[in-house]
């Protein structure tokens, strides 16, 4: 996002740089961004289930798969085991 090139967050990183490391990817490239590993699991999960027909059926069936991946980090950390994104680990 361009929003991340701008002059207070420039400010920001410049003051932070022994902290984080940024990595400027293409504009897209959703291969290389471990949140598209974390959206893909969220879908396959949501879609294994039982089909949801309302709104609120999909929150719940959202919120429980953040409760069950909350528990379990070391799913979290396979997302950057993939090649593309070892970059970010």
């Amino acid at each position: 996002l361009r929003v991340h090139h701008g002059k207070a967050v420039k400010a920001w990183l410049g003051r932070h740089r022994d902290r984080i490391e940024v990595f400027y990817l293409p504009s897209y490239s959703p291969e290389l961004n471990p949140n598209e590993m974390a959206n893909a699991d969220l879908k396959q999960s949501v879609t294994r289930r039982a089909p949801t027909r309302t709104r609120l059926q999909l929150v719940k069936a959202t919120a429980h798969h953040y409760r069950v991946v909350q528990k379990q980090p070391e799913r979290i950390r396979r997302y950057f085991q993939h090649d593309p994104v070892r970059y970010a680990a």
